[in-house]
């Protein structure tokens, strides 16, 4: 744990000594000249009180080791006195400018490996704040050009009409709908109204307007990308659009360059006129799109999709009923627990369980992917490594410890986020009895006001979107397009709340030390992460922009 050490809180500590009784100070108006003239000169004759420091003998009153006149002091030393004085001006000169270079420029954390070097920043005593975040200067820069002239083609220009399928949950359809605009941007040609496509695990089947204000979606992008609600009328073979191979692209490859939609899928369009791209999952590349399009990417998501306002209401509703459950206003936490029966198989990490816990574990995981499963000989040391990388979901225990040692009461307000628990009850109780203040939206909604809701699975993962969104702070305990989304928005719209990313490869070291006493642990959990706490961060080659939108979307304030 040395290395993620803050590189200034060892150095921040100084100390100086105070004037010791006794001690004389030269400039004290009560030290008075002894001297038999009474402060003349040898000759009787007070030295002249202008005489400019930068003079000869100017330098020889400042530094008396110059020698000035004293024969036994060579011209040699003289000179080499001179030169370390010179030096020493040049590297004050550069200290100071950097130190005001440093203070003027934007609050950037800078990654080494899986180490983070943040400027150190005196911590704040409370686990609410993020002390960090003051030192910022980051704004967001994607919205819309207001008073622009718009740079689309006419309608009659269009080079053709683009359809998706946005598969997959909530928030994966998000990224989805994102990549399809900056695709028809690319291809300057007219987007269809993408098609949310029916979850197979949820068996969900809601449409766009079910969930998005369309209306916002299509007049916030208009100077951008031309929507249309549905197929034109003069393509009357609907169905074919869905089924017909000679309508879908199907060759492209996942984070493709913008290049290749130009020179691959672009012909096809103007020679069909309506083409469906199919899978659209992850076809679109971070660091190989111009940088406009990564910005009209952050402009779809943070800004053109917006839920439908009585999603928007009831979420503000519950948030306010988070804030005020104790009956004076108090800030909250939200934590998305990763830890659904396919989560845990999916990972292929070993976990805390009976006997037969694990034996039906693994029958569910070689009937779900038998391929990766084999003959399970290889498993053990799979689940090892996995956890060394992080790459294990926390168990809801480890997560109460890791808060706990954050410094997070036990009367902390958590919202919990989250599908059926793999364990149920016994696998929560860890966390629930050192937070008993543990709720979902369940708990501060009644089965009425959630009645309107249950009719679209998507909107139910909407309202944990918007309170995780709205939290003091939030906490992460497993990848996924839910946590990533949450973070970057927090990230863009201001990082001024606190967003905990986990270091989990690390602090499985901790859980599997068993003589680490728990003022160590605390160390190491807190040094962890101080800088992990939602800033905007370096990129780097294909990062995702996702979960941090700073290089295209954000600009210095």
């Amino acid at each position: 744990m040395a290395e993620l050490r803050h590189s200034g809180s060892a150095g921040s500590r100084s100390s100086s000594s105070p004037l010791r009784v006794g001690d004389e100070d030269s400039s004290s108006p009560h030290v008075h000249d002894h001297s038999p003239n009474g402060g003349d000169d040898e000759d009787g004759q007070r030295p002249p009180r202008n005489r400019p420091i930068w003079s000869v003998s100017g330098l020889h009153s400042l530094f008396p080791f110059l020698g000035g006149d004293d024969p036994r002091v060579s011209p040699q030393k003289n000179k080499i006195s001179i030169l370390l004085i010179l030096i020493l001006a040049v590297v004050s000169l550069i200290s100071v400018y950097g130190i005001v270079n440093h203070l003027n420029a934007p609050y950037l954390c800078k990654k080494d490996g899986i180490v983070l070097n943040c400027p150190h920043v005196k911590e704040s005593p409370s686990p609410w704040e993020n002390p960090l975040s003051a030192t910022t200067s980051w704004k967001p820069c994607a919205e819309r050009r207001i008073g622009g002239v718009s740079d689309l083609l006419p309608e009659n220009e269009t080079n053709g009409y683009v359809f998706i399928h946005a598969e997959g949950g909530l928030n994966q359809q998000r990224i989805a709908i994102c990549n399809a605009v900056a695709v028809a941007k690319i291809m300057n040609a007219t987007l269809i109204l993408p098609v949310l496509k029916q979850d197979q695990i949820w068996k969900d089947q809601t449409k766009f307007e079910d969930i998005f204000d369309v209306d916002h979606f299509i007049d916030y992008l208009k100077d951008d990308v031309r929507i249309v609600r549905d197929i034109p009328d003069w393509f009357t073979d609907k169905t074919e659009l869905f089924s017909s191979i000679r309508r879908t692209v199907k060759n492209i490859p996942k984070y493709a360059a913008a290049q290749f939609y130009i020179d691959n899928v672009l012909p096809r369009i103007k020679e069909k006129k309506i083409m469906a791209l199919k899978p659209f999952v992850d076809r679109l590349g971070y660091d190989n799109v111009p940088q406009e399009i990564n910005r009209l990417r952050c402009r779809v998501n943070y800004h053109a999709l917006k839920f439908l306002p009585e999603i928007e209401q009831m979420a503000d509703s519950l948030v306010s009923r988070m804030r005020n459950r104790t009956g004076n206003p108090i800030p909250y936490m939200a934590l998305h627990l990763r830890f659904e029966k396919g989560m845990v198989g999916l990972s292929f990490c070993d976990f805390v369980g009976t006997r037969e816990e694990k034996a039906r574990m693994a029958e569910y995981r070689q009937k779900e992917w038998p391929r990766r499963f084999k003959n399970g000989s290889h498993l053990w040391q799979l689940a090892l490594q996995k956890r060394k990388e992080g790459r294990c979901p926390l168990e809801p225990g480890e997560v109460a410890v890791i808060l706990r040692a954050m410094g997070y009461p036990k009367e902390t307000q958590i919202y919990v986020a989250s599908g059926q628990v793999y364990g149920g009850q016994n696998r929560m109780a860890p966390l629930r009895n050192m937070f008993p203040n543990l709720v979902t939206k369940e708990d501060l909604a009644g089965k009425e006001e959630l009645a309107s809701f249950r009719k679209h699975v998507t909107s139910l993962a909407a309202l944990d979107f918007l309170v995780c969104l709205k939290s003091d702070v939030f906490v992460m305990t497993h990848g996924g397009n839910f946590a990533k989304l949450i973070i970057g928005a927090r990230r863009y719209m201001g990082h001024r709340q606190k967003s905990i990313k986990p270091d989990k490869g690390l602090m499985s070291k901790s859980f599997g030390d068993p003589y680490m006493g728990w003022a160590t642990f605390v160390e190491d959990v807190v040094v962890t992460h101080q800088t992990r706490t939602g800033l905007p961060e370096e990129t780097f080659p294909n990062y995702d922009l996702w979960e941090n939108p700073l290089t295209p979307c954000m600009c210095k304030a």
